[in-house]
């Protein structure tokens, strides 16, 4: 046996590696000339194996939302009663957003692919009603109203608003950091914010 042999069982498959190989396929050669087969075999697994982790090729790209969700959920909840609405949201907003300095590369890669595709756009809003519903879910139960009435809606959407600009800001100018984008955009719309506590 040469001592380069693997004995035993094959490394296990994690969902971060399969994403970081489709992130480096995607980044190189663009999305759509990546197939489901290319990203399998990068990732030294069956196609059938991919898809136990991941629906769809749209999927990769986001990882684990639901669990970023998550997150988002618990910063929103562990929010003191006292803070005001827009304080609590532009907190949460920069804490969910915030990585390793040493992931920016990669996050920049991630975010330019998610948001510069023209055949992601689709499946991206689907994941943004994800983190819409979370948003929305905050606001109104402090106002005491519905998740589905206008205004925790209208707070939503304008905040997915506020994170896409700042984002696009951060891919167009790399001299801005992703805090300071997203304070910036936020800045723009938090007075208001702030007049909705209940």
């Amino acid at each position: 046996m040469s001592p380069q042999s693997r004995v035993g069982r094959r490394r296990s498959t994690t969902p971060a590696h399969i994403t970081d190989v489709a992130l480096e396929l995607f980044t190189a050669r663009g999305f759509s000339d990546v197939s489901v087969d290319d990203v399998a075999h990068a990732a030294g697994i069956a196609r059938r194996t991919l898809f136990r982790y991941y629906a769809s090729k749209n999927a990769i790209l986001w990882g684990d939302f639901d669990a970023h969700l998550g997150h988002l959920r618990e910063l929103l909840d562990n929010v003191d009663p006292q803070v005001v609405m827009g304080q609590a949201l532009r907190a949460a907003l920069l804490a969910f957003n915030t990585f390793d300095e040493s992931e920016t590369v990669r996050h920049r890669q991630r975010m330019r692919i998610i948001l510069e595709t023209a055949e992601l756009q689709a499946y991206s809003m689907t994941m943004y009603a994800g983190w819409r519903e979370v948003i929305a879910g905050f606001v109104a139960a402090r106002l005491g109203v519905k998740t589905t009435d206008p205004l925790p809606q209208t707070v939503a959407w304008t905040m997915l608003g506020v994170a896409l600009s700042a984002y696009e800001q951060w891919l167009s100018d790399e001299t801005v950091t992703l805090p300071e984008a997203l304070g910036n955009a936020f800045d723009v719309v938090g007075a208001g914010l702030n007049e909705l506590n209940a």
